[in-house]
């Protein structure tokens, strides 16, 4: 903090003190702006990379799931007709995949990509701004 021109009785100045103020007040700014950018950035790293992992799981579960599904139309069409075996399989796959889809929309529900950290920051920022100018 710079030193003060006193007013004759050693205190600084309204505009001095205005002055200080409005230097910390915009020192604070810079540090939550830098603050809310990297914890952006963080978010978006984290649900990159997860996306990343569910789109390869995918894939190769998509071509495992192919194999699979094709084993068991040929293995039911020994006891039943080849279109009602594909049509049984193809029923239960088609459950299992909205269940699955519902399990990740609810998932990314909770997700909560709102800079939280920031936001406490500038409420405590907000508090001390209020005392300073009182």
């Amino acid at each position: 903090m710079r030193e003060h021109l006193t007013v004759g009785n050693g205190e600084p100045s309204i505009g001095e003190l205005f002055g200080d103020l409005a230097t910390e007040t915009s020192t604070l700014v810079r540090q939550e702006l830098r603050l809310l950018t990297f914890e952006l950035k963080q978010k978006a790293k984290y649900a990159v990379g997860q996306g990343v992992y569910v789109a390869v799981g995918a894939f190769i579960a998509l071509v495992a799931l192919q194999t699979l599904l094709l084993a068991a139309v040929i293995g039911l069409g020994i006891v039943m007709p080849l279109w009602a075996s594909a049509l049984l399989v193809g029923g239960i796959t088609l459950i299992t995949a909205v269940a699955l889809v519902a399990k990740g929309i609810v998932a990314l529900k909770h997700f909560d990509p709102i800079p939280t950290q920031t936001a406490l920051s500038i409420a405590d920022d907000k508090s001390w701004l209020k005392k300073q100018i009182q």
